[in-house]
């Protein structure tokens, strides 16, 4: 069982089983509030020309006192309850092995939810060989998979400080900003959220588009509607997992 999220590494993990294993090979995705409803999306469509069985678990990760308060190793809590999940899921199917997208890259961030895979039994064969994103992408390409330049995904509680409590309305706001500027063709973008100010982080080839009036306007208006009185550019571009990041001794 490959736990399959839309995006380019758990679809090139999930390919590589298929190919090997046949119909031996089964999908899960996981849906939560936490899950961005680009990423179904992407999850449904990326695999519906291969003959593979693909289930979806709904969690209410916001019921775990742990996950919602939104301490420093929230990600431990996450997926302990998200793996726990799908390990009893695939035992009643007769699975014992289950196995997840994590890439070399990823040790080299702060990711507390290794720790739970690794106390759960979770297997991560691009980490393990050593693969990195680049070269996952790379091999994804040559597959002729058709997502192999979607940019990362992370759930969408990564967008609000550690410390701050994790609420379904924050979680919203996020999703539909970033589906916002998806849909003005903004690519790679996270809308970190302090309160009821939105920081936008995005590359710097990127910034120039929204420093246009007409841009600036729309998204300001559509901002706000969302409930934001305060909508921000970060001039530090996007950086990933900047909200890991200390600042003056304490969390972003």
């Amino acid at each position: 069982m490959i736990a399959y999220s839309g995006g380019v590494d758990s679809t090139f993990l999930l390919r590589v089983a298929h190919d090997v294993l046949g119909s031996d090979a089964v999908a899960v995705t996981i849906d939560s509030p936490l899950t961005p409803a680009l990423d179904m999306t992407r999850a449904r469509t990326a695999i519906e020309q291969w003959d593979i069985p693909h289930h979806t678990l709904f969690i209410d990760l916001l019921a775990d006192e742990k996950v919602r308060t939104n301490p420093h190793d929230r990600c431990y809590h996450c997926k302990k309850e998200i793996f726990s999940a799908i390990i009893n899921f695939a035992r009643e199917r007769g699975i014992d092995a289950i196995l997840e997208g994590s890439n070399a890259d990823d040790v080299h961030d702060y990711r507390p939810g290794m720790k739970a895979l690794e106390e759960l039994g979770i297997h991560s064969p691009l980490k393990e060989a050593e693969l990195s994103k680049n070269e996952i992408r790379l091999l994804a390409r040559q597959m002729g998979l058709h997502n192999w330049d979607t940019p990362s995904a992370p759930c969408l509680a990564t967008r609000i400080p550690h410390g701050t409590p994790i609420t379904v309305q924050a979680l919203k706001q996020v999703d539909r900003a970033e589906e916002l500027l998806h849909t003005m063709g903004i690519k790679e973008v996270r809308v970190r959220v302090h309160g009821d100010l939105a920081r936008i982080e995005v590359p710097r080839e990127a910034m120039p588009f929204f420093i246009s009036e007409e841009h600036s306007a729309r998204i300001s208006a559509e901002f706000r509607k969302l409930g934001f009185r305060h909508i921000a550019l970060d001039i530090g571009g996007y950086r990933m997992g900047s909200m890991n990041r200390p600042t003056d001794g304490e969390n972003e």
